[in-house]
């Protein structure tokens, strides 16, 4: 199994970093980290998701592939929800990032890094 923990644990060191989540194709929590913030991130999540789920289809609907990075950007604060797969067409290697980052922290490096990480835990799953 992967092991989320230690994958996420430099997304939780860029300044600003608040929590995250992360969840399989189905939209099951494999891992949260809600330790600095006092949101439910799991219910914030699944709303979240939804919208992810629409605007995919909104971009299937135009000829685009799925969305794979949605960013919402507030005053106070952004909110990435990025879905990827580890380069098979299985539902199963699919994983979801989900993460909340205050305005006023590295929210490119936690981008980055997000980024990255997801695709690194998304090709584990490939390997199980």
């Amino acid at each position: 199994m992967i092991a989320f923990e230690q994958s996420m644990k430099k997304l939780r060191s860029v300044s600003g970093y608040l929590g995250s989540a992360v969840l399989n194709f189905s939209g099951e929590t494999l891992y949260m980290d809600d330790e600095n913030i006092s949101v439910d991130i799991a219910y914030s999540a699944s709303i979240f998701n939804d919208a992810f789920r629409m605007i995919s289809e909104s971009s299937l609907d135009v000829g685009f592939a799925e969305a794979t990075l949605v960013e919402s950007r507030t005053e106070d604060g952004h909110v990435f929800w990025i879905n990827t797969s580890g380069g098979g067409e299985d539902s199963f290697s699919k994983l979801t990032t989900f993460s909340i980052f205050r305005d006023d922290g590295n929210v490119a490096l936690g981008k980055m890094i997000m980024e990255k990480t997801a695709q690194s835990m998304s090709k584990e799953m490939t390997n199980l």
